[in-house]
């Protein structure tokens, strides 16, 4: 990971913080994303948003559902929109997995971070996620609150 940030071409667009805290996540896929070219340019200007945004397997192909790309001033004569449903490109292997999963394991697809990578190809990390409990997000607050407070009684001890 340090190398992807020491990467100039290496840019991180938008993140779902929420996701960690409402989901257990058991495994992450990275997947490309269908884009026009002005969501290209208004991503590298940084304006998108993926928090309430999930991803779905239908008929055989992998979509981002609700995710926000900003318009592009520039753009005017043909604009894109701004919710629309993009297509997510992943192997067909990986696109049975993740079927396999939301479908008969109970799964939910959570996109975690949109991205640049070192090429500069815009992907996305989704995360195959389990929806938590009240109880478990008390027992997950409450974990880190401890590993906090632990590491300010270290500090304090030196």
């Amino acid at each position: 990971m340090a190398s992807e940030k020491s990467n100039p071409n290496y840019k991180v667009i938008a993140e779902n913080r929420r996701a960690r805290f409402d989901y257990a996540i058991e495994d992450d896929i990275e997947c490309g994303i269908l884009l026009e070219g002005s969501e290209v340019k208004s991503l590298r200007a940084g304006g998108a948003n993926i928090a309430e945004s999930y991803a779905a397997v239908e008929n055989g192909e992998l979509w981002l559902v609700n995710s926000y790309v900003a318009p592009y001033d520039q753009a005017r004569t043909f604009p894109h929109e701004e919710r629309r449903r993009r297509k997510l490109l992943v192997s067909r292997k990986e696109l049975s997995r993740l079927w396999n999963a939301t479908q008969r394991k109970g799964m939910t697809l959570v996109p975690l971070v949109l991205y640049f990578n070192h090429k500069g190809l815009a992907k996305l990390k989704i995360g195959i996620a389990r929806g938590k409990n009240l109880h478990d997000k008390r027992a997950t607050e409450s974990k880190r609150d401890w590993s906090r407070q632990k590491q300010r009684l270290l500090k304090e001890n030196r």
